[in-house]
């Protein structure tokens, strides 16, 4: 296990038209576990899932693409559930959360990942729901400084009663965490008011000044472009390919698993070669995961390419 993901699992209902529905494996950190594994890094998750149909189907999912489910624990609760309103620019949900397996993850012990593991993410819906919001925050608190930490908000308003009371715990994620991953849309939650370079400005500060928090922000801006920060250095941005958009739904979550696969194939296993990566390595792994975001947005639902399918696109002058 290379990387190591801990979040939510749910089932995504998306509207064909009317009432009618149909249903994908989902969440925002499952979305990202399937990526990293068919993107070729031994991947692990961390969750609880349903005894249910739903909960029986998510496991297969994981396991059918390869995912390592050691630390996937079961529950009697039922699946969470969301339902999902397409547009040409983004996705509108409703969540169905309350009592759900997911969202009851509290172990007495938090997992002992294994050595080999350097990556671990955290972030989405799962840190918005007690008692599991907790018990990963504490999670990542006790691996910070043995693994890359990467935290990826995936800002979901319809689910923050007080957006004030969500920024309020924002400062102790941040100082959990190597990496922060969010998008423009994010970003007028995360930091109402501010550009995003002002945003990343004010995210990076802390490490900046010898304290805790991440040494790098990565930005995507849909299919315009994604770039990343880091304190006393220029922005880099990449475009992603031009493509003919099916769906968006799981593009930023591929995004986020291909950046950690990305810095493994740079040979960035520690937080602190962040630092010192060269700004023509981060625009390779900008590129990577911004192409491996664009091919799953040329298929219905969230559909990761293989490792196979982004080095044939890579090759694409």
């Amino acid at each position: 296990m290379r990387i190591a993901l801990a979040g939510e699992a749910l089932i995504d209902f998306t509207c064909s038209s009317g009432l009618s529905f149909e249903g994908h494996e989902g969440g925002a950190l499952t979305n990202s576990a399937i990526a990293a594994a068919r993107l070729g890094q031994p991947t692990g998750f961390i969750t609880q899932l349903s005894t249910d149909m739903f909960g029986e189907r998510l496991l297969q999912h994981l396991q059918g693409n390869g995912v390592d489910t050691q630390f996937v624990l079961r529950s009697a609760a039922p699946s969470t559930l969301a339902f999902v309103a397409r547009t040409p620019t983004t996705n509108h949900y409703a969540f169905y959360t309350k009592g759900t397996a997911d969202t009851l993850w509290a172990p007495a012990e938090l997992p002992a990942l294994p050595d080999s593991c350097r990556f671990l993410h955290f972030g989405g819906i799962s840190i918005l729901t007690e008692p599991a919001a907790t018990r990963i925050t504490e999670l990542v608190e006790a691996q910070r400084g043995k693994r890359i930490v990467l935290f990826d908000p995936n800002v979901r308003p319809s689910l923050i009663p007080d957006m004030d009371a969500y920024r309020a715990k924002q400062p102790r994620w941040l100082a959990a965490s190597d990496v922060l991953k969010f998008s423009d849309e994010d970003a007028a939650y995360l930091a109402p008011g501010k550009s995003l370079a002002e945003a990343a400005a004010m995210f990076l500060a802390p490490h900046a000044a010898g304290g805790q928090g991440p040494r790098a922000v990565v930005v995507t801006r849909g299919g315009d472009s994604a770039g990343v920060y880091r304190a006393g250095r220029a922005v880099l941005e990449v475009k992603p390919p031009k493509i003919t958009v099916a769906d968006t739904i799981g593009a930023g979550d591929t995004f986020a698993a291909g950046i950690s696969v990305a810095l493994l194939e740079q040979g960035v296993e520690h937080a602190a070669q962040l630092d010192t990566l060269s700004d023509e390595a981060w625009r390779e792994v900008l590129r990577f995961a911004a192409t491996a975001a664009a091919l799953n947005c040329t298929r219905e639902g969230c559909d990761p390419p293989t490792r196979a399918e982004l080095r044939s696109a890579l090759s694409v002058p």
